[in-house]
Parts: C-alpha cells; sequence; structure tokens
C-alpha cells in the first residue's frame, strides 16, 4: 500500500537516524518512488532540521556537527575501537630510522602510546599531549612543531606550524579525522586546523588515517584531504559495508579491526 508523503518523510527521517547515511536510490528502492520524490523528500526533511544532504543521500543531522569536541571528551569515546586501531597500524610504522609525522587526536595518542620501545624513529608532532608521551620514549627523535595552541585539541595550529611543516618531508603520517565521507573526503571544524592537516599531507610520503566507523559519513565544515591523497584508512568493524565498498572503489586500503 503506498504512504502518504508525511509518512514517507517520517520513515526516511527514521531510517536515516538509524543506518546514518543512505543514498537517494537506496531510499528510492525502499519506498518504490522515484528518485525525484526521494529528493524533495529530503528537502523537506532538512528544512526541518531531521536530517542533512550530502552528495547522493542523506546522513542524520547532527553528522554534520558544527561544535567541535574537547581532546578529553572524544578520548573517553570508542576507547575499544580507538585502542584496536592504534595497535593495529603499529604494523604500518617504518623500518628503523625512519620519520613519522603524528597529528593530534584521540586516536593518534593511543598509537604513540603503543610505539615499540625498540625501533628507533624521528617523529614530528604538533601535539602536546603526544610530545609529552613521547619525551621518555628511549629510542624516538622527538620534534615538536611551533605555533599557538588550541585549547580543544591542545595542538599548535597557524602560519608557524604550517610554514615549518612546509620545510619537511616524512615516510608518513598518521592522522586524524572529525568526519570522513566518501563523498566529501575529510572534515574538521577548524580552519587553522584544517590548514595544518593540509600541510601534514604535503609533508607526507604515505598518507594513514586512523579513524573508528564513528567518523565515517560524517560531514563537517572544513575540508582538509579528498581520499586522493589517502593510502590507507585504519578503522573497526563497525565500518558500514557502503562505506567501506566506497573507500575500495577509490583505491583506498582500507584496514579493518
Amino acid at each position: 500500500m503506498s504512504m502518504y508523503a508525511e509518512e514517507r518523510q517520517q520513515a526516511i527521517a527514521q531510517l536515516v537516524a538509524t543506518r546514518g547515511r543512505l543514498s537517494v536510490n537506496a531510499l528510492a528502492e525502499e519506498y518504490a518512488v522515484t528518485t525525484e520524490t526521494v529528493r524533495r523528500d529530503l528537502t523537506a526533511l532538512e528544512r526541518l532540521g531531521l536530517v542533512h544532504r550530502v552528495h547522493g543521500g542523506a546522513v542524520p543531522a547532527g553528522a554534520l556537527a558544527a561544535i567541535e569536541s574537547g581532546l578529553g571528551e572524544r578520548d573517553a569515546a570508542n576507547t575499544e575501537s580507538k585502542d584496536r586501531i592504534a595497535r593495529a597500524a603499529v604494523s604500518l610504522l617504518p623500518t628503523a630510522g625512519g620519520t613519522v609525522l603524528l597529528d593530534a587526536g584521540s586516536t593518534t595518542m593511543r598509537l604513540a602510546g603503543n610505539l615499540p620501545r625498540d625501533l628507533r624513529l624521528t617523529v614530528i608532532t604538533h601535539a602536546v599531549p603526544i610530545a609529552a608521551r613521547l619525551v621518555v620514549h628511549p629510542q624516538v627523535e622527538l620534534h615538536l612543531l611551533p605555533g599557538r595552541v588550541r585549547a580543544t585539541t591542545q595542538a599548535a595550529v597557524g602560519a608557524d606550524t604550517v610554514a615549518a611543516l612546509d620545510d619537511l618531508r616524512a615516510d608518513l603520517v598518521f592522522l586524524g579525522t572529525n568526519g570522513l565521507s566518501p563523498d566529501h573526503g575529510l572534515t574538521t571544524p577548524d580552519r587553522d586546523e584544517a590548514a595544518t592537516k593540509r600541510a601534514l599531507v604535503r609533508a607526507a610520503g604515505r598518507v594513514v588515517v586512523l579513524a573508528d566507523s564513528s567518523k565515517l559519513g560524517r560531514e563537517l565544515a572544513v575540508r582538509f584531504a579528498t581520499l586522493d591523497d589517502v593510502d590507507t584508512v585504519v578503522t573497526d568493524d563497525g565500518i558500514a559495508e557502503h562505506d567501506l565498498e566506497q573507500l575500495r572503489k577509490a583505491d583506498v586500503e582500507v584496514v579493518v579491526v
């Protein structure tokens, strides 16, 4: 039996909230309507603040976050997944004598705590908590980047940070992100953070993104990289099949833990 538009729109809003992200084509098939009808439904739902339209579909309204969580709050979220991701990322480290860039973030901080005690590395970071953790590591030559330290992320950002990174070349960067969307790339709420992350990507021979599955499908205000910039994503087994397929279709290596 066909549904009234209001009933269908309510059902769509609930389905998007449950699954996190749905394409226009999938919704059209689900409710046996045309893609044009789905697009009109999504426009109406976006006006009501129930979903946010993205390229090819919709995500929950809260997926496009405007408020940036502090490091302490992020560190307390999804801890088991982040621990697994950090342990898996150890296998991607360069050989002894390599140079690694470590981005700020709760998962990259866990990676810092998992660096082998017998592996000689040069580590460059703009994150104060990561530097504090690694300063006592017996085999790490530590370099802390200059810049204005943001209280929210406890990381240096700004023109001085970007300028210092532009003079550097590392084997790889372990990069954090607030959001990762197959359509829109990697995003963060803050422009200074985004500029620093872009500079980290430019300075690295290989880009490895550490992101638990809650970050996937999210799109925030400022993009700092596309999937073309990314070599590997390490995430947990909560990743949606659609996101996994899209990442692999973009020739990104995905390590699921």
